[in-house]
C-alpha cells in the first residue's frame, strides 16, 4: 500500500523527524489559505506547490512549482488541480492530481538521498545513502554505484548509531549536521520496522544554510501482510491512485496484478502463478495478468476469478492452470464448466489439471459439451494459449 507525500511526512513528524511546514489542499481555495497560513508562521512568502500523485518525478512533469505570495500559489493551484501529470513512473496515460501539498519553501545547501527497504538476500534492513539528492537512485546506481552507502541492520537492534555516524562521514556531512543526520536515519529506521514498511525514501534530504537537515520529500510503502497490525491505515487509503481492478480483485480475497500482454492466468498458489507466466513467455506470447486464486476455489470463485480477468480488453485468451491438492481437480473442473457455461466465455479457454482426481476432473472438462481445450501439462497448455489467442 502506497501513501501521499504529505501523508508520509505526517508520519515522519510522529518519529521526530524534521519536514518543512506544510498542509494538504484539496481545491485551490484551500491551498491559497494553507499558503497564507504558512508564510504567517514562517515570515517567508516563498511557497513550494505539489502536485500529490503515487508516482516519482513529478517536479520534470510540471507538477512542483516555488512561488511567491498568495497570488503565486493561486496561479499554480489552478494549473496542477486536475491536470493530467505524466512521470516516468505514471506511463504516457498519466494520473489526474486530486490534491496538492502546500509546503514552505527552504534555503537549501545540499541535496542527498536516503532510502530503506528489506534485503531478502541479507535477511536484513537495509538503509541506503548517497551525496546524489533530487536524482532516481536507479540512475545514481546505474552511472555512479560508488556514490550509493548502504548499512544493513536486524530490525530487532535497529540502526546502530555507528553505522549512521559511517553515513553521515561518508556523505560528507561534518560538525552538528552528523548529529542532525544520525537522528534522523535512527529514526527513519525506527519508524521503517515499527510501521511494518516495504520502503521508505526521502529525495531530497537537504541541509540548509542553517545547517539543519530536513526531510524535503517523502516516499512511504507498507507491507500488505502487515495491515492487520494497522487497523487505522485503512484510512489512508486513496482508492484514487489504485488499479481499478486490482481493487476489485483484493476485495475478491484474489492476488492480481494486471500486465500487458494477451494470455489471461487463472492460477491457484503464487509459486506456480510466477512459474505459468513464465512459461507463457518461454513459448513466445505474453501474459495479461497474475491471478492467485488461492486453494479454495469453486463455481463461483472462477466465475469472479473470469470476470476479474476478461475485464481487460486485451485478453485474447484463457490459461487456467490449476494444481489439485487442498483444491480437488474434479471441484475445480465443475466449477470452470459451470463459469464458462454461465457468462458465456467468447475467448479461447485453456484448461491444464493435475492432482487430486484429475482423471474425473478431466473427464468433466471433456463431456460439457463446451469448446474449453484441456493441455497434459504446462507446456503444452502455454503452447495452446498463446496459439488460440494468435487465432483469435
Amino acid at each position: 500500500m502506497k501513501i501521499h507525500e504529505y501523508q508520509g511526512k505526517e508520519l515522519l513528524r510522529r518519529y521526530k523527524i524534521p519536514v518543512p511546514q506544510g498542509e494538504a489542499a484539496f481545491d485551490v481555495e484551500a491551498a491559497v489559505k494553507a499558503a497564507h497560513g504558512i508564510m504567517e508562521a514562517t515570515s517567508n512568502e516563498t511557497i513550494v506547490v505539489k502536485a500529490q500523485i503515487h508516482a516519482g518525478g513529478r517536479g520534470k512533469g510540471g507538477g512542483v512549482k516555488v512561488v511567491k505570495g498568495e497570488a503565486g500559489v493561486r496561479e499554480a493551484a489552478s494549473k496542477i488541480l486536475g491536470m493530467n501529470l505524466v512521470t516516468h513512473q505514471t506511463g504516457p496515460e498519466g494520473k489526474k492530481v486530486g490534491r496538492l501539498l502546500i509546503e514552505q519553501g527552504m534555503d537549501i545547501v545540499r541535496e542527498l538521498y536516503v532510502g530503506l527497504v528489506v534485503d531478502r538476500d541479507k535477511r536484513r534492513v537495509c538503509l541506503m545513502a548517497s551525496t546524489e539528492g533530487g536524482m532516481e537512485i536507479e540512475v545514481v546506481a546505474a552511472r555512479t554505484p560508488e556514490k550509493i552507502l548502504k548499512a544493513w541492520f536486524d530490525p530487532a537492534t535497529g540502526l546502530l548509531p555507528f553505522q549512521a555516524r559511517d553515513i553521515a562521514f561518508g556523505l560528507g556531512l561534518a560538525d552538528k549536521q552528523v548529529n542532525k543526520a544520525v537522528a534522523v536515519m535512527q529514526s527513519l529506521a525506527t519508524m521503517f520496522v515499527k510501521e511494518d514498511a516495504s520502503l521508505v525514501e526521502v529525495n531530497p534530504l537537504v541541509v540548509t544554510k542553517a545547517g539543519d537537515v530536513i526531510a524535503l520529500d517523502a516516499k512511504v510503502s507498507f507491507d500488505d501482510n502487515a495491515a492487520f497490525r494497522h487497523k487505522d491505515r485503512e484510512e489512508m487509503r486513496d482508492a484514487t491512485e489504485e488499479n481499478p481492478v486490482e481493487a476489485e480483485a483484493a476485495a475478491l480475497g484474489f492476488s492480481y496484478v494486471g500486465m500487458d500482454g494477451d494470455i489471461g492466468c487463472c492460477v491457484n498458489g503464487a509459486g506456480l502463478a510466477m512459474a505459468t507466466m513464465d512459461i507463457i513467455k518461454h513459448v513466445g506470447g505474453e501474459p495479461a495478468n497474475f491471478l492467485d486464486v488461492g486453494g479454495g476455489a469453486d463455481a463461483q470463485t472462477v466465475k469472479k476469478a473470469f470476470k476479474i480477468i476478461l475485464s481487460d480488453p486485451r485478453v485474447k485468451a484463457i490459461f487456467v492452470n490449476i494444481f489439485g491438492g487442498i483444491l480437488r481437480c474434479d471441484v475445480l473442473a465443475e466449477g470452470v464448466v459451470g463459469a464458462a457455461r454461465e457468462m458465456g466465455i467468447k475467448v479461447p479457454l485453456v484448461v491444464r489439471l493435475e492432482g487430486t482426481n484429475v482423471d474425473i476432473g478431466r473427464k468433466i472438462l471433456a463431456e460439457s459439451g463446451l469448446k474449453i481445450h484441456t493441455a497434459k501439462d504446462m507446456g503444452e497448455g502455454a503452447r495452446m494459449a498463446v496459439e488460440l489467442a494468435r487465432g483469435a
